[in-house]
């Protein structure tokens, strides 16, 4: 059994070098994957609109189809760049679609699985954010209003974003808060956990517990990933073609 978990791309245009590399990369998976979790951020910004107005992302939509096609289950964890994922990936590309964090037996492994924007209960903004954008309210107005709407919610994202990411890396430890949610696991039966949303790339025990901590990195600068092979974890660097110790 063969497993890819990954995260962070935030893919704009087919013109990008790591919009091209993730092509690259899915293509040489065909016909030797079980399964692909995307563990949210795939995209700069998504929304599924029953029009489907992102026609840049098409080339990623079709790798993923032919990845399916040979027989790769998809597992998508909705991040806080992609969400409400519509019927493009729930019926074209017969995703099973997470909307938040889970529990799941995979390999012989208990992981918990998620894509990390709810593990810094501390970010206290963020998730009042999170919960109006993930909310059934968000769900029915994506039904109802413009596709345009879409690049203004987009731009606002990305702004927030780029204006928050530094002050946040100063302030908080993410390293830290990983391991402290971590620990908080040991009663769940949990020996592994994969999460994205850091951008920090690491893999070890958690002190004082028997859990494995996966912290995917990114796609988007790192082409980070983590493969997993008949219960063994490894994270792994597209870039170098080497594992990440």
């Amino acid at each position: 059994m063969r497993t890819i978990f990954i995260a962070d791309a935030h893919l704009v245009s087919p013109d990008q070098a790591n919009y091209r590399q993730l092509l690259q990369f899915l293509h040489e998976q065909e016909g030797f994957l079980d399964s692909l979790y995307i563990m949210g951020d795939l995209f700069d910004f998504w929304l599924g609109f029953p029009s489907n107005p992102f026609r840049h992302y098409d080339p990623l939509v079709e790798a993923l189809e032919r990845l399916v096609a040979r027989g790769c289950a998809l597992v998508y964890y909705e991040g806080n760049h992609d969400f409400h994922l519509g019927p493009l990936f729930s019926h074209r590309l017969k995703a099973r679609i997470e909307r938040g964090a889970a529990i799941e037996r995979l390999q012989g492994r208990q992981l918990y699985l998620c894509h990390g924007d709810q593990i810094n209960r501390g970010d206290y903004l963020y998730r009042l954010l999170r919960f109006f954008l993930h909310s059934s309210l968000t769900a029915v107005c994506v039904s109802h209003v413009p596709p345009t709407w879409a690049e203004r919610i987009r731009g606002r994202l990305q702004k927030h974003s780029q204006s928050t990411y530094e002050t946040k890396t100063v302030r908080w430890d993410y390293r830290q808060i990983l391991h402290d949610f971590a620990g908080t696991l040991t009663e769940t039966g949990c020996d592994g956990v994969v999460t994205g949303h850091f951008h920090l790339a690491l893999q070890e025990k958690v002190p004082g517990t028997s859990i494995e901590l996966v912290a995917l990195g990114d796609w988007m600068g790192q082409q980070t990933y983590a493969e997993m092979i008949d219960g063994v974890l490894s994270l792994k660097s597209y870039a170098t073609a080497a594992p990440i110790s």
